[in-house]
């Protein structure tokens, strides 16, 4: 199989093993779920508008660091 992929001059990338501990994702969701119990909202409306807020947090180069973390190549960070 390598052999075949590698006489079409194309790359193998090896998927680091999965764990939730480990997934970029779950690396986001448990900061924003922290981000969002230090003001808890009181209505749908302004939980909406803290959500809207809490998401500005999240610059490209962290998320870039939630994959890095979590084993993967560090994808380019477009602003």
């Amino acid at each position: 199989m390598r052999e075949a992929i590698t006489a079409r001059r194309a790359q193998i990338f090896n998927l680091p093993s999965y764990s939730p501990d480990m997934n970029p994702i779950e690396m986001a969701f448990s900061k924003f779920k922290a981000l969002l119990r230090q003001e808890p909202a009181r209505t749908v409306d302004a939980l909406m508008e803290r959500i809207g807020n809490l998401l500005d947090r999240f610059h490209p180069d962290e998320c870039a660091n939630f994959f890095h973390a979590a084993g993967y190549h560090s994808p380019k960070c477009e602003p």
